[in-house]
């Protein structure tokens, strides 16, 4: 692979960048992020020091969902470019150094999907409607009482009088996994793309494919007969040479969660344990003990992520008084404190990039963007906004595209209009104007990925003695972090240098002083 390491196992330790390719970089003026956007931004990611790319789904979809209602997984949608543009991003990346990994979305299609389609004209009974969900109802209602992730009705009903299955949105019928066509269609379509050279995919939804409709309670998430699948596909991906596989698997259940990491099923799955954590010492420190007891004993690597396209910017979270993260409730208007939202999150950054695994940066976190919530009503795309009777603005607010340079909306992103609106506020978090700043978030990002790929990656950690509000630790290099998330200074744990520091420091009769919510990386002097 030209311009990327033949290193083994590169994604135990990487450093993986989320590309919301809608709101990345807009190439030829229609207001929608591209390919030939995100093409001409490579080298901004590989100076960036970012390993690999994870680019949400690409391909021809109605946008019921952003782009998980995919129409047909061998194509590109024509508003992001073509299916030759797709190859000659993958392939220009490799010779940046820089690894591609695609949304594959198994549990669901879009409802303009050509089965789908076919399964409608088909019939009751027929063999097409057996790759989906279709069933009678029970009188004039659907045929259970499953509810929607996204709020209403699980099922819809088509007018022939059957009911489909959709845990997501109605243009999201969900397939049925018992179905030896849908398991071979969706081996196939790993096939394509490793074909054209991705290294790997993320799995969306990856824990809820088994169902039983017989059940009286909601019975679809984490069935035993869902790792059948993933073992299946691992021995795909072993024959590909080690594509890595990334599972989205949302499990309060540690043990169950780690049953998708042995080691014949997924590589990785996101650590959602620790997005959602609230910026509290004692509860951090859980989480990542909780993180570490489940990844280490099966030999996978831990992963760290702070956001991602459906959680609300760090910025803003940490700035709130409820610091936590639930899609239950985003806490949407909670009063914010940027200032202290951006102290945070720039120290959050450097414990996430400390810790041992893999870490995920999600565009525009590297910005210090916060999240939009003035959006008007009659622009939010966010499925949950009509399917909540408008009572839950929903995620387009971590979604606005990106600012790069100028002074002025659309601030680079391209010639057209946005098609989410930017913030007149952003013009100070531009990429341009960061890059002028040393003490920008930028930088920071920077700094810290140069030296993780130096100094930090995959590997163990030993926890140091430390006060009540501080967090630290010991890497295998050596290099020490140390977090203060209390409001007053306190005294360094670890004597060193230092190499990097999420703000200024202070310093008391001589001695170096860390202030509250201030992380810090020393290499510890020799004793």
């Amino acid at each position: 692979m030209p311009g990327t390491t033949p290193t083994p196992e590169w994604w135990r330790g990487a450093a993986i960048y989320q590309v919301y390719l809608r709101s990345f970089a807009d190439g030829n003026g229609d207001g929608t992020g591209d390919l030939a956007g995100l093409r001409s931004r490579l080298p901004y990611l590989a100076d960036l020091g970012v390993d690999a790319v994870w680019l949400n789904p690409w391909y021809p979809s109605p946008m019921a969902d952003g782009g998980y209602d995919v129409a047909d997984y061998r194509a590109i949608e024509p508003v992001f470019g073509t299916l030759a543009e797709a190859e000659k991003l993958i392939a220009e990346a490799h010779d940046l150094g820089i690894r591609t990994i695609v949304d594959v979305v198994p549990n669901h299609a879009s409802d303009r999907h050509a089965w789908f389609r076919e399964a409608l004209a088909a019939g009751p009974g027929s063999a097409a409607r057996e790759r989906f969900w279709f069933r009678p109802g029970v009188g004039d209602g659907p045929p259970n009482g499953w509810q929607s992730i996204f709020g209403g009705p699980a099922w819809t009903r088509v007018p022939d009088g059957e009911w489909y299955l959709h845990l997501f949105a109605p243009e999201q019928p969900d397939f049925n996994w018992n179905n030896p066509d849908v398991r071979q269609e969706f081996l196939d379509v790993l096939r394509f793309w490793f074909d054209r050279g991705v290294d790997g995919v993320r799995i969306d939804s990856a824990a809820v494919l088994v169902k039983d409709l017989d059940s009286v309670e909601e019975s679809y998430t984490d069935h035993d007969d869902v790792h059948e699948i993933y073992r299946e596909w691992r021995r795909l991906s072993d024959a590909y040479g080690g594509r890595v596989l990334i599972g989205e698997v949302w499990l309060p259940d540690q043990e169950r969660f780690a049953l998708y990491l042995r080691p014949d099923e997924m590589h990785t799955a996101f650590n959602f344990d620790f997005l959602s954590c609230p910026w509290e010492p004692a509860a951090l420190r859980r989480s990542i003990d909780l993180t570490l007891a489940t990844h280490v004993p099966i030999g996978a690597p831990a992963t760290w992520v702070l956001s991602n396209h459906d959680v609300t910017r760090p910025v803003t979270r940490y700035g709130r008084r409820d610091t936590s993260f639930d899609h239950a409730d985003r806490k949407h208007g909670m009063p914010s404190d940027r200032e202290l939202g951006r102290r945070r999150a720039r120290a959050a950054a450097l414990l996430a990039m400390a810790l041992p695994g893999s870490v995920y940066v999600y565009q525009g976190e590297e910005l210090g963007l916060w999240e939009v919530e003035d959006i008007p009503d009659d622009l939010r795309e966010d499925p949950i906004w009509a399917r909540s009777g408008h009572t839950d603005p929903g995620r387009d607010g971590c979604r606005v595209p990106l600012p790069w340079s100028g002074t002025e909306p659309p601030f680079g992103y391209g010639t057209g209009e946005p098609w989410l609106p930017q913030p007149a506020g952003w013009r100070d978090l531009t990429v341009e104007a960061q890059q002028r700043d040393p003490g920008s978030m930028l930088c920071l990002y920077r700094s810290a990925l140069r030296l993780r790929r130096e100094l930090l990656g995959d590997g163990t950690m030993t926890w140091l003695p430390a006060g009540h509000d501080v967090i630290a630790f010991r890497r295998d290099s050596g290099l020490v972090c140390v977090v203060n998330l209390g409001a007053e200074p306190v005294p360094f744990p670890a004597r060193g240098s230092v190499v990097l520091a999420s703000g200024p420091l202070g310093q008391r009769n001589g001695g170096d002083l860390l202030p509250g919510d201030t992380a810090v990386w020393i290499t510890e002097e020799a004793r």
